[in-house]
């Protein structure tokens, strides 16, 4: 992994500027809201049309399939700058809106042909450590850029994030530009949108792989769109049990993508899937018992985010070498799989704590269990083209 020691820390870098932007809407909805002069609602509606911005990833990431891993992360960059500088030039909401559209696109845009960059480069028992790696820029967005951002908008008002996040925009396509060598013209680099397309929904290993992505993340997000209700019915504490929450959220991230990097290669990635949908079962079980105090159900949040982050980082490792001739297309599928199995997840949260905070982490146990068999159904396809899959 010689060639990757400069790129790497340059990916974590860059991801953790994307995720800056990505993550902060939601904890300043409220001060962008008064700042635009617009309600909650329509702030609301703006986060919807994002979330469908990640439905669209497929047809953005293909491009790094056909014109190069590098190009599919300058495009994703320069769609990242431009959205950020919009809302510097042009302060209303109308440009807002647009901006969290372009930076979310972008973002899936880099992420995914970085991710194809890992695939190409890094040999596939070594690929878990450099997902791992460059997966840090998610965690490290939470408990770094937001609250960095956090501090902008105390001392300069809403706008002061987005005149920074442009600059670090700016440096960050100028150094990756420097940074990575022209490429060769890809394999399949006369594969249009449609081939790439077709690719991935006719091949069965693909089809299973996206359904434990999506099956995992409606597991994950039972719990995770109830928690903080669960909390404040718990303990009345919310202001202070949330914030004690995202703190745990974020070091339990973090940990999690340590974990990936220490264990997964060692393990077999498909063995580590299993390892963690079961932890993640084990912690959601285990939430209404150890619940009774702030500090156990803290404990508890911290088991099941960390096996949840363990799993998906893990899974993202496994997915780059399902499909190797449309590596960027698949990944960027992956990624719209888990914001549906989020979509999934987040209807069925509030029916299910109607039974009872207990229905609700069976409700995630029962979606870790048809992951395990989506898992399984991967395995008997032969999905992992090149290398045995044990599990």
């Amino acid at each position: 992994m010689t060639r990757l020691r400069l790129p790497l820390p340059a990916f974590t870098a860059i991801r953790t500027i994307l995720n800056t932007m990505h993550r902060m809407a939601y904890p300043f909805l409220g001060i962008f809201a008064r700042g635009l002069g617009v309600d909650i609602a329509a702030m609301s509606l703006v986060l919807t049309a994002r979330s469908v911005v990640g439905g669209l990833g497929p047809f953005a990431a293909s491009v790094a399939d056909s014109r190069g891993r590098r190009f599919g992360m300058l495009l994703g960059l320069g769609l990242f700058t431009l959205g950020t500088a919009l809302v510097v030039f042009w302060p209303t909401f109308p440009a807002l809106a647009l901006t969290l559209i372009l930076t979310t696109l972008g973002k899936y845009l880099f992420d995914s042909s970085m991710h194809a960059y890992l695939g190409d480069h890094v040999p596939y028992e070594r690929r878990g450590l450099a997902v791992a790696i460059a997966e840090m820029g998610w965690s490290l967005g939470f408990i770094v850029g937001v609250p960095l951002m956090g501090f902008f908008i105390a001392r300069g008002g809403w706008m002061a994030p987005f005149p920074l996040l442009t600059l670090l925009g700016i440096l960050a396509f100028t150094g990756l530009f420097l940074l990575l060598p022209k490429e060769a013209k890809p394999v399949n680099g006369d594969n249009n949108l449609w081939t790439n397309f077709r690719s991935v929904l006719t091949h069965a290993p693909a089809l299973a792989g996206l359904s434990l992505g999506l099956l995992a993340s409606t597991a994950n997000e039972t719990v995770n769109l109830i928690f903080g209700v669960w909390l404040e019915d718990s303990f009345g504490l919310k202001i202070a049990a949330l914030g004690a929450a995202s703190a745990v959220i974020g070091i339990s991230e973090l940990g999690g993508e340590s974990l990936v990097a220490l264990f997964t290669d060692r393990l077999g990635k498909p063995r580590a899937v299993v390892i963690g949908l079961l932890t993640n079962s084990v912690a959601a079980l285990a939430l209404p018992f150890i619940g009774g105090t702030e500090i156990g159900a803290l404990i508890g949040l911290f088991f099941f985010y960390i096996s949840f982050e363990f799993t998906l980082v893990t899974i993202i490792s496994l997915m780059t070498q399902v499909l190797p001739e449309a590596r960027a297309t698949l990944i960027s599928f992956n990624v719209a799989s888990l914001s549906l199995g989020r979509a999934l997840g987040a209807p069925l949260a509030p029916w299910l704590y109607g039974f009872g905070f207990p229905a609700v982490a069976a409700g995630a146990v029962v979606f870790n269990g048809l992951a395990l068999l989506a898992l399984r159904r991967m395995g008997k396809a032969g999905a992992v083209k090149g290398s045995a899959m044990h599990i």
